[in-house]
């Protein structure tokens, strides 16, 4: 399964096909994009399939990371593989906040703050990330670049640690991993894990 960050959709799963050749690949095309609102979403997804197969092997991109984590599903998953996971929401939000000069108590007071970076500012959404904190205890193996914009080294290795989860960091790898270069490395990684993960 397949799950794809921003901007992006359920069709990048055809990318992976030639890693999984004994698996049916399939891109989850979910429909919201706020954690309270897609959880039950890509749970249910995540419940269907476990009713078709034995084994289900999640890779995910970026915020697709944070949502598949967010939906409670890793007592179904046999594997996952992250690449350029958000694995602190909390964190990333409060950066924002800061680097637009919103306080906690002017988000809360105006409830939705537009910033000029393109994302809004949501207190409902600050509130539903620190009210449901990530529960993740499935064996994960992490892509990160060490350009990556949205999440500090720091704060993946830490996550990595409480996590248990092996990290592959790609020296100049962006958090889009997009070239050609970085979708080589992209490539290669995950090859010299799947094949002795495969059900």
């Amino acid at each position: 399964m397949y799950v794809h960050g921003k901007g992006g959709s359920s069709s990048e799963a055809e990318h992976y096909k030639k890693f999984f050749p004994t698996c049916d690949v399939i891109g989850l095309d979910y429909k919201n994009f706020t954690s309270y609102d897609n959880a039950e979403e890509i749970f249910n997804a995540v419940k269907n399939f476990k009713n078709r197969y034995e084994k289900i092997i999640l890779v995910a991109n970026s915020i697709g990371a944070y949502f598949a984590m967010n939906a409670g599903i890793d007592e179904e998953i046999f594997q996952a593989y992250f690449i350029s996971p958000i694995v602190d929401m909390e964190k990333l939000i409060v950066e924002l906040m800061k680097k637009c000069n919103v306080t906690e108590e002017n988000l809360q007071r105006q409830g939705i703050i537009e910033t000029p970076f393109g994302e809004n500012l949501s207190w409902k959404y600050l509130s539903y990330v620190r009210a449901h904190p990530i529960k993740w205890n499935v064996p994960t193996k992490i892509l990160y670049g060490s350009k990556d914009f949205l999440t500090s080294l720091e704060t993946l290795m830490e996550f990595a640690e409480r996590h248990n989860a092996s990290v592959t960091i790609m020296e100049g790898g962006e958090h889009w991993f997009h070239t050609a270069k970085q979708m080589n490395f992209l490539d290669g990684w995950i090859k010299n894990f799947c094949f002795e993960n495969l059900p």
